[in-house]
């Protein structure tokens, strides 16, 4: 008798913990959330997107204590660290729009120029330039000392015609 009380206790908790699972709904993992959050949104790059490694030809040459570390490149981007004895000051970044047309409309109206090419503020820290109405070139500050005219001044080093003649 025992034998079958035990045996009809342990169907009963089973029963219970499947019904019990049954009305439970398992929560998205962090993978599938982030799928879920980036279906339909274009996010690969162009095939026409120029390699990252061709820009590194057009960066600000190091020098004057001044040390540029290349940190990525990959298609259509390339970014550089500015750095002065081990300090990181800014990021500097050539960036192909054809992977992100939109990117330019930031551009449309602006007045602002550097070396006849379109600039604009971004956030405070950061200045662009859209050159040959394709690529843009951004400085931005790391450090707090390192304002609005260094980044005019280091933009200006880049060789903005040689990236404007890129195809």
């Amino acid at each position: 008798m025992r034998t079958i009380l035990e045996s009809r206790s342990r169907w009963a908790v089973l029963a219970l913990a499947l019904l019990m699972g049954a009305g439970c709904e398992k929560a998205p993992s962090r993978w599938e959330s982030a799928q879920t959050q980036t279906e339909g949104k274009q996010t690969s790059v162009a095939q026409k997107a120029v390699d990252g490694g061709t820009f590194n030809q057009f960066f600000p040459k190091q020098g004057d204590g001044y040390d540029i570390v290349f940190k990525q490149e990959k298609s259509g981007f390339a970014q550089a660290s500015l750095q002065q004895g081990g300090k990181e000051l800014a990021l500097f970044s050539i960036f192909d729009t054809e992977s992100n047309p939109d990117a330019r409309t930031k551009f449309e109206g602006v007045t602002d120029k550097i070396a006849g090419y379109p600039i604009v503020t971004e956030e405070a820290k950061s200045l662009s330039a859209l050159v040959g109405q394709r690529f843009q070139v951004q400085v931005r500050s790391v450090d707090a000392g390192f304002g609005e005219s260094d980044r005019k001044a280091w933009l200006e080093k880049f060789d903005l015609t040689g990236v404007a003649e890129l195809e």
